[in-house]
């Protein structure tokens, strides 16, 4: 049936008196011209913009005041040391200026097939694949033994298929049928066999995400680094995503990638040398065939190399889009009910919107790269490989030296050795032909890979950095004009020069230690206080003056950046913030967080003794009404905005 496009060309040849070879030509021409257009036009774009001079408007002298009033009445928390110490974590002051502070833009290197993204990829490899008697090395024996036995298979039905034609064409009905049998009972295993090779490339990924995720957890929890990657650091944001979707899509590629490298390879070598002794069989040159492949599939991979947008950077910035839109809808879920007081939905509703429509519109951008790629990989691939694969298998023909005679039966077993030759070699080119095709489209996927191994490398650096108290942040890049002088600077950035130390009296002592934001913005030049054993200290002051910022210090959440701090072990400090946390799990657990239930029975605690914890801030009756000490439920939204207070204060009575 004619195409759209063949019954147009036969129109305009028709009327312009032209040939259909001649409007086929024009129309080639014309493509490739306009995928040229296409592919400089960004270029040129560049070049002009980065010769045209650009204004540069500075307003020096002018300052904006975001700051907004504060509340009439002083604002009070309360410190009670008795080798313990009850601290409000007042979620009023926000850990990030947004607005303050300007932002230095740094111009980052794109993800790509580069020395950068193998030094990633090996590290991540070392993590996912820890040692020889591993059990990821087992299984990638078995799927490399799979992909193998695949291979040899390929290449069996091939000369199976090649008999069974030239058993059609000699009208050998007897061996026709047995070989007919032959091939059935080789397609039994080697449906498994495809089976297996899914089945094993998947427990593969599943395998390597387990170890990524082990190890990433293991960094993410060591040192509070949870709260100081969002709070001290700004480097990564939404490292949820990257911890979910990013270590998932990385593990799933690197596992489908080995098996779509590992079995064309295979299958490249194999078939290879099938072919040179099938050619060899009919007297037949084996170089010319192989040199034509090779000059062929060799301009194809520069071309295509040359023309192939930067899929990993591509990828990258598509995930940072996902992880946004993700984190948009996170805070509506979190925030649900704020949002309804406030009658804020069609807010809301306009940030949703807007991340979704950038997401969609980046994505359009992708399609629209992949579509011109895809018609060109098609182009190279498909027809120009076909009809290379046909002079290579007519070469042998034409070039054999196996001539027929007179006689009618050498005549006809030629011929059919001929059938079988060509139908062989035609199964076998086409097995090869698809082979080398996914080892060129697989360059695609290696750029994908570049950038989700970017996201993933750069988290774990990120995870390590903060455990060892190594801070990047977005600042202005200068130290302030009226910095304390205890305070040191490094390329605009604070040293961490404090001292931390541990005592076992009990009490609490700042010597000129500085309280400053993470953001840099000193609120506190320097603070010295001292809190013996069982004394009370009550701190008020407005908002922004450094209340919970000072407890954030003690608590080792913000760095110590000059002076000395002297305070008990962590085990024998307890901290109620202003808006309690309540973890999943049972009432019991609740009461006894952060420790486990195991925790719990090893110190013999009994059910009397958590009740009495309970009674102390009138919430016994939470046992009754919630079911016993093993009820579960979403406690954050069954226990008011009271009895969440008090579960608080039960926790640190129980921690007495």
């Amino acid at each position: 049936m004619p195409t759209v496009i063949s019954k147009y060309l036969n129109e305009t040849a028709s009327k312009y008196n032209l040939s259909k070879e001649t409007c086929s030509k024009g129309l080639v021409v014309a493509a490739v011209l306009f995928y040229g257009c296409k592919i400089s036009y960004p270029l040129v774009v560049s070049l002009v913009s980065n010769n045209t001079p650009k204004l540069n408007i500075s307003c020096n002298g002018n300052s904006v005041n975001l700051c907004g009033s504060s509340d009439s009445e002083d604002e009070k928390s309360i410190i009670t040391n008795n080798n313990k110490l009850a601290i409000p974590n007042s979620n009023v002051e926000n850990n990030k200026n947004f607005n303050t502070k300007a932002k230095v833009k740094t111009k980052a290197k794109s993800p790509g097939f580069n020395k950068e993204f193998l030094k990633q990829l090996v590290k991540l490899i070392k993590l996912m694949i820890p040692g020889i008697w591993s059990i990821e090395i087992g299984l990638l024996s078995f799927h490399t033994l799979a992909l193998i036995t695949r291979t040899f298979m390929s290449i069996y039905v091939a000369n199976m298929e090649g008999k069974m034609v030239k058993f059609i064409v000699q009208k050998d009905v007897v061996n026709f049928s047995l070989m007919l049998l032959k091939w059935f009972g080789v397609a039994l295993p080697a449906t498994i066999l495809n089976s297996m090779i899914r089945y094993l490339e998947n427990k593969l990924a599943l395998a390597f995400r387990s170890r990524l995720v082990n190890h990433s957890y293991k960094l993410y929890f060591k040192d509070q680094t949870y709260y100081r990657v969002s709070n001290l650091d700004g480097r990564i944001e939404n490292a949820d995503h990257r911890l979910t979707d990013d270590i998932s899509a990385f593990s799933s590629s690197v596992a489908h990638l080995y098996s779509h490298l590992t079995k064309p390879l295979f299958d490249c070598a194999l078939i290879a040398f099938a072919l040179a002794r099938s050619t060899r069989q009919m007297g037949a040159a084996v170089i010319p065939g192989p040199m034509l492949a090779f000059v062929v599939i060799s301009l194809t991979g520069q071309i295509l190399r040359s023309c192939s947008p930067k899929f990993g950077s591509l990828v990258a910035i598509e995930a940072d889009k996902n992880a946004y839109l993700r984190h948009v809808h996170s805070r509506v879920i979190t925030n649900g009910e704020e949002i309804a007081f406030y009658g804020g939905h069609k807010v809301e509703l306009c940030n949703l919107k807007e991340a979704y429509k950038a997401l969609i519109q980046h994505k359009n951008v992708i399609l629209l790269q992949k579509l011109w790629y895809l018609v060109l990989e098609q182009f190279l691939m498909k027809y120009v490989w076909s009809g290379t694969g046909m002079v290579m298998i007519s070469l042998p023909i034409i070039m054999s030296s196996i001539h027929s005679d007179s006689n009618p039966e050498q005549d006809s077993t030629n011929v059919s050795e001929r059938t079988q030759y060509l139908t062989t070699s035609r199964n076998l080119l086409a097995s090869g032909a698809d082979a080398v095709e996914r080892l060129m489209s697989s360059y695609k996927e290696v750029v994908e890979l570049a950038g989700y191994t970017s996201r993933v490398s750069q988290m774990l650096d990120v995870f390590e950095d903060v455990g060892v108290g190594k801070y990047e942040r977005t600042t202005i890049g200068n130290k302030p004009l009226l910095a304390p002088s205890n305070l040191e600077y490094k390329n605009g950035n604070l040293l961490i020069k404090g001292i931390k130390l541990e005592n076992t009296d009990g009490s609490i002592e700042l010597i000129d230690v500085p309280i400053v934001t993470p953001n840099g913005d000193v609120v506190v030049p320097s603070l010295s206080l001292s809190v013996a054993p069982g004394s009370h200290l009550l701190i008020t002051g407005p908002n922004g003056c450094g209340k919970s910022s000072l407890f954030r210090v003690l608590s080792g959440l913000w760095p110590v950046y000059a002076g000395t701090l002297i305070k008990p072990k962590g085990c024998s400090m307890f901290y109620v913030p202003q808006r309690p946390y309540m973890t999943l799990g049972s009432l019991r657990e609740q009461v006894i967080y952060p420790e486990t239930v195991a925790e719990c029975r090893t110190k013999g605690v009994s059910d009397a003794m958590l009740e009495g914890c309970l009674e102390k801030v009138a919430l016994s009756h939470l046992i009754v009404r919630e079911g016993g000490w093993e009820s579960t439920a979403d406690w954050k939204d069954v226990l008011s905005g009271g009895e969440k207070q008090r579960m608080a204060l039960a926790r640190l009575f129980y921690h007495r």
